[in-house]
């Protein structure tokens, strides 16, 4: 996890590290035996959370094997302000690290898979395991102060080629 969000701050220019002070992204590695854990970290971080998005850090499906939740700004409905991700603490090292990739950017606003995302963690192939260059490329895309929210295709066009 060290040497990954030194990746995502160059990739994107925004201000990425680890702290424990006042975060706005949280990714708790936790497993079967921690759902008492979950549900209070849940009070505390997701306090306003819906009883299924709750049921789903208690008891994740066995075939989903983490997920991170993002919210979103009050005045900006399409604008990220913080982020929880799960992590089953059961799988072995690499599926974890494969995790991480995926979740933290998606958390960051990479939000959905295409089977078109290629060659990218952002499908559901999982041919992909870890964060790739053209990965990168696209959260470079996503913080480029340049484009906006709402802008149209023909607005972006220009910035990205």
């Amino acid at each position: 996890m060290a040497a990954y969000v030194p990746r995502l701050a160059n990739a994107t220019g925004h201000p990425i590290r680890l702290t424990t002070n006042k975060p706005n992204f949280h990714v708790l590695v936790m497993g079967v035996d921690d759902r008492d854990t979950v549900q209070s970290r849940l009070d505390t971080l997701l306090p306003n959370a819906s009883p299924k998005t709750r049921a789903l850090f208690a008891n994740p499906p066995r075939n989903i094997y983490c997920f991170v939740v993002a919210l979103a700004s009050d005045t900006n409905p399409n604008a990220y302000t913080s982020a929880v991700a799960l992590v089953r603490a059961e799988h072995p090292d690499l599926l974890r690290k494969s995790c991480f990739h995926e979740e933290i950017a998606q958390g960051l606003g990479l939000a959905n898979d295409s089977p078109e995302a290629r060659p990218s963690i952002f499908n559901d192939d999982e041919e992909f395991a870890l964060l790739t260059t053209h990965d990168e490329k696209l959260l470079s895309m996503l913080y480029d102060d340049r484009l906006g929210i709402g802008m149209s295709v023909d607005e972006a066009r220009p910035i990205v080629y």
